[in-house]
């Protein structure tokens, strides 16, 4: 599993807005005067927020360029699909990254080039697997959809914030969709089921068992 790392978990976002200034005079308000209305100040995330956010944003471009990579050396639908699908929740994650001022890890990067060195290294590894067959490929996307289940579902967990949960949960639903897409391929492909590589096989199959799901938009 590809967490945030603890040096990245270490970013302190500190930025507050100044206070409302209040017209009036200095002092207890005027008799019959309406109260003053409270103050509004930009609340930072929670460094742990603040570094999920940072590692969700690589992890969907990850998802995203191996996904591109072996709809190339395939051509099979699933990744070309899911590929368009991992860019929306790349924006998602991009939009709050801008609503709470964080800097964007992966611009600049090309297809392929992270930032994170341990998602570089699981991303290269990836590749390399999926060029093995079209069943292995279709294995990895498996795959990726699992490891992103397990990181935003521990990422919900050190949230503190409805606004961030949100995308998460519908990142989340995306993900069950993809792993149904990629689970549905292989079993057609091979005449075999998919069987979970990193979450309890029990959840899997719950999930392949739930239809596609209506996830709205991120």
């Amino acid at each position: 599993m590809f967490r945030p790392k603890a040096a990245a978990a270490a970013i302190a976002v500190t930025l507050l807005a100044s206070p409302l200034l209040l017209a009036g005079p200095v002092g207890a308000p005027l008799r019959g005067a309406a109260p003053a209305a409270p103050s509004l100040r930009y609340v930072a995330p929670t460094p742990a927020e603040a570094a999920d956010m940072l590692f969700m944003r690589e992890e969907e471009k990850l998802a995203r360029d191996v996904y591109l990579t072996l709809y190339e050396a395939w051509e099979l639908a699933p990744f070309s699909n899911i590929s368009r699908s991992e860019q929306k929740h790349m924006n998602a994650m991009l939009r709050l990254l801008r609503k709470y001022d964080l800097p964007d890890p992966a611009a600049g990067n090309p297809i392929g080039e992270f930032t994170d060195p341990d998602l570089q290294t699981f991303h290269d590894t990836l590749v390399a697997r999926g060029m093995r067959s079209a069943e292995e490929a279709l294995k990895v996307g498996g795959l990726i959809e699992e490891v992103d289940m397990e990181d935003l579902q521990a990422a919900i967990e050190r949230s503190t914030r409805t606004d961030i949960d949100a995308v998460y949960e519908k990142l989340m639903c995306g993900s069950r969709n993809h792993l149904r897409a990629f689970a549905h391929a292989f079993a057609a492909l091979t005449a075999t089921p998919y069987e979970a590589q990193l979450l309890d096989p029990a959840v899997v199959e719950a999930i392949l068992a739930v239809p596609m799901e209506r996830c709205g938009r991120v």
